[in-house]
């Protein structure tokens, strides 16, 4: 898998205790890395990081991506092989109850871990993670591709549209002559669903808290639009682009976006239903209820065009829609129901997602 490129080296991964972080933690150590965390706490309970037991299988160290002292500490210290960016305040609601928060997490923390990685001396290869969300989103019908205007109306997008302008302003003043020993590679993906997520105001994550208390979950935008994908879609993607920023220099400081095929794009309500028939095969009628408090603004629709991964990642989603939906339903069954070991759980799904990418030849997966 990726060429065997994480087997043996040192992975650091900001913001590890998260749903994203915690995914790509377990799959890097499935790869053969030895990770490194950095994340300023466990952000959810339950939380998956805690489930799959992590803290006790990486470096796991509570660090706030604000503090530049802190992160260029730990950087320096492990002299990591490659750099996960993934920390960040994540909730659009949040954004809207505390801005000053989303933007020195989302802005300060992006520079302080290129400014740390400025005084790198080792090789090192950097995927800063942001969101399709940076895009300025006029809710056109076709996918945003990677030289779109970049910025938004509300907090979050903002945080987001700033964060990338940081990245490229260190790339072009610091990284870009090659200088420094260090390859930068930017990925944005959005809509990432899975087991084990548990943040609030995301949508499975309601779902699954609601219903196995017996309860209905409330939703607040029913024909909203989105590309869902499996959390395990962008992170192949993320994981591509690092090992292909190992072996093709000229993709050094290049945008990738990372999402799924057109025709996986369903409203709300279409998920909800697959979701609610693949928990316990309820009627969709009886497992939500639509309210009418929206508080603050959400696009209606957002696409991403991933033809540049294809064209030079040759990277592309794995998974047909259905799977998804199965995958998540086993997960938090698993969880809720069984009271499973879900690092063998987990580790069970990675095994399946490699084993389809590898029938379906996905380039990562070649063997």
């Amino acid at each position: 898998m990726f060429d065997d490129v994480f087997n043996g080296k040192r992975v650091l991964v900001t913001g590890h205790t998260g749903f994203k972080g915690s995914w790509l933690t377990a799959w890097l150590l499935k790869l053969g890395a030895e990770v490194i965390g950095l994340s300023r706490d466990i952000p959810t309970a339950p939380s998956m990081f805690e489930e799959l037991g992590l803290d006790g299988r990486i470096d796991h160290r509570l660090v706030d991506v604000r503090d530049l002292d802190a992160v260029r500490g730990a950087i320096l210290e492990t002299r990591p092989d490659f750099v996960f960016h993934l920390a960040a305040q994540a909730i659009v609601s949040t954004s809207y109850a505390d801005p000053v928060d989303t933007f020195t997490t989302n802005v300060v923390g992006t520079m302080n871990v290129l400014e740390a990685l400025r005084q790198a001396s080792w090789p090192c290869v950097a995927v800063m993670i942001t969101s399709d969300k940076c895009y300025d989103n006029v809710e056109w019908v076709w996918g945003y591709r990677e030289h779109d205007a970049l910025g938004g109306k509300d907090i979050y997008s903002g945080s987001k549209g700033a964060a990338e302008l940081v990245v490229k302003s260190y790339y072009h003043s610091y990284f870009s002559d090659g200088r420094l020993p260090v390859r930068i590679g930017v990925a944005r993906a959005g809509n990432v669903i899975g087991g084990g997520d548990w943040a609030k105001d995301r949508i499975v994550a309601d779902c699954m808290r609601a219903w196995s208390a017996g309860e209905t979950v409330d939703i607040r935008s029913p024909s909203a639009t989105r590309p869902w994908q499996h959390v395990l879609e962008p992170l192949s993607g993320y994981l591509t682009l690092a090992q292909q920023l190992v072996a093709k220099p000229g993709l050094d400081g290049e945008a990738f976006n990372f999402g799924p095929r057109a025709e996986q794009n369903h409203t709300v309500v279409e998920l909800l239903g697959a979701l609610a028939e693949a928990w316990d095969g309820r009627d969709p009628s009886e497992a939500y209820r639509i309210t009418n408090d929206i508080p603050f603004h959400e696009a209606g629709l957002l696409k991403l065009n991933c033809d540049k991964a294809l064209f030079h990642l040759r990277w592309e989603s794995n998974l047909e829609y259905e799977e998804t939906i199965r995958l998540i339903g086993e997960w938090y069954g698993a969880f809720y129901r069984e009271k499973a070991d879900m690092f063998a759980v987990t580790m069970a799904q990675l095994a399946d997602y490699e084993q389809f990418a590898a029938d379906r030849k996905r380039i990562w997966a070649r063997a």
